[in-house]
């Protein structure tokens, strides 16, 4: 029987450290879109100090329990522990994704009509400043700036979420982490598309379009230039509509997910807000949840004469509203 006892230990012990090696490391932002538990472990639901997620509130996404995640794992300040799991349907993910390479390949139609689909996510600058002030792009920050009062690109996310480092050398996923960016190949491009793309995005500083080339842009079954040139089309698009004017009348006052996706029915049809989800963050120093990027669900070929319009309305109606509510954050540090 001790035998027996010890055999069955030796079994759990090691499934337990099979599941333990299961876990898929990630990257990024979980942020909430209502409150759920955040348990300590997915199996037998433990939750000690009864710890919920606030909804609209980002969390640091350290996990999968698996490739194809039920769970995350995300690190909540203040619990005990802070590593905690959470249920993927409490909210969506932003700025991140799996560390580990999907296969290789080229950008595939992912809807029923077969057409290609992306999500396309431009940020707020002065909100992510607030988290990042370490940043070179954000200890540059000027009132006088583009991004004191436009939207800046984060990047064009071919779909499936899995649909990254499309034939991606080994050596550059490894490099593909933050600290080493600047390791990554540079970008080509002419010199006027160079010369906006630093405007437009200014995580340049920071080599954030290596690193947005080389995750996504591979996937996107076009050149560089082609990649971001597209890209940069559709931000003036943002930039010249109603959207940014609702947000340049705000700032330092709060907008609701129900203005936002409003002003983007009045420039872009009825129904285009229904392809928009807000994303929020928190100033860690102050407490205030600060709307930080949007993110825009496409559909179809893009290219150099694409229309926002068309785009937004051949994707699904389905994104859920994101944070309900947040403050449209003055350019510095507040």
């Amino acid at each position: 029987m001790r035998v027996w006892a010890l055999w069955g230990s030796m079994v759990l012990a090691l499934a337990d450290a099979g599941a333990a090696h299961a876990d898929v490391k990630m990257s990024g932002t979980f942020v909430a879109d209502s409150a759920c538990p955040a348990t300590q472990a997915i199996r037998n639901g433990k939750n000690p100090g009864n710890i919920s997620t606030e909804a609209g509130k980002g969390y640091e996404l350290l996990a999968g329990n698996k490739d194809d995640p039920t769970h995350y794992l995300i690190q909540v300040p203040g619990a005990d522990p802070e590593r905690r799991w959470v249920k993927i349907g409490c909210g969506h993910v932003t700025g991140g994704g799996a560390a580990t390479p999907a296969p290789s390949g080229q950008s595939k139609p992912s809807s029923a009509s077969g057409k290609p689909e992306y999500v396309f996510a431009i940020s707020w600058q002065p909100a992510f400043c607030e988290t990042q002030a370490s940043k070179p792009e954000c200890k540059a920050q000027n009132p006088s700036e583009f991004d004191a009062s436009h939207f800046t690109l984060h990047g064009l996310w071919p779909q499936p979420s899995s649909n990254f480092y499309c034939q991606v050398s080994a050596a550059d996923k490894a490099n593909d982490k933050p600290a080493h960016w600047g390791d990554l190949p540079p970008v080509n491009l002419d010199a006027n598309t160079r010369a906006e793309l630093d405007q437009v995005m200014p995580g340049t500083a920071s080599k954030l379009d290596r690193h947005e080339w080389i995750k996504h842009g591979t996937c996107y079954g076009k050149s560089q230039q082609e990649y971001f040139s597209d890209a940069l089309n559709l931000m003036r698009a943002v930039n010249a509509s109603a959207v940014r004017d609702l947000f340049t009348k705000n700032i330092g006052k709060q907008l609701t997910s129900d203005e936002i996706r409003g002003a983007f029915n009045t420039a872009f049809g009825a129904g285009a807000g229904d392809r928009v989800r807000v994303s929020c963050l928190v100033d860690p120093s102050s407490g205030r949840r600060l709307i930080g990027e949007l993110t825009l669900g496409l559909s179809g070929p893009i290219g150099p004469d694409s229309k926002l319009a068309d785009l937004l309305m051949a994707s699904a109606p389905t994104t859920k509203a994101g944070c309900p509510k947040g403050t449209v954050d003055p350019i510095g540090f507040q």
